[in-house]
């Protein structure tokens, strides 16, 4: 099986994840799932199919797409079984960092202001 994700790898997923998630759910067949799922979440609130438009972007708004969706799937990935963590805190604290990045992402990729500088870049 291949990484059938646009935005991000398996790879890069998994190393957000960390050492402690679960055997089952930090697997490829796990995170194409979440990338999907990710991808298209992306696509909806920022109201802008990057799907379709990523070959054709700029490697600074590709690197943005990569890390708001690496860090939503990796938060699957851990709250899929948080068994594996040193305790529920120490998981429940990469969630939080994860999700804190991502909603920076999401806000740059929604403003207006610099969707000019995304798409001309």
């Amino acid at each position: 099986m291949a990484d059938s994700g646009i935005f991000a790898t398996t790879a890069e997923v998994s190393r957000k994840a960390g050492a402690g998630a679960s055997a089952t759910s930090n697997t490829e067949a796990y995170i194409n799932d979440f990338m999907t799922q990710v991808e298209s979440f992306i696509n909806v609130v920022t109201r802008k199919n990057w799907s379709d438009a990523y070959s054709g972007l700029n490697v600074d708004v590709k690197g943005i797409l990569k890390e708001v969706a690496s860090n939503l799937a990796a938060i699957y990935v851990i709250q899929y079984n948080m068994a594996g963590y040193t305790s529920r805190v120490e998981a429940e604290d990469m969630i939080n960092i994860l999700r804190d990045a991502a909603l920076r992402g999401l806000a740059l990729l929604r403003d207006k202001k610099t969707e000019e500088f995304m798409v001309d870049a």
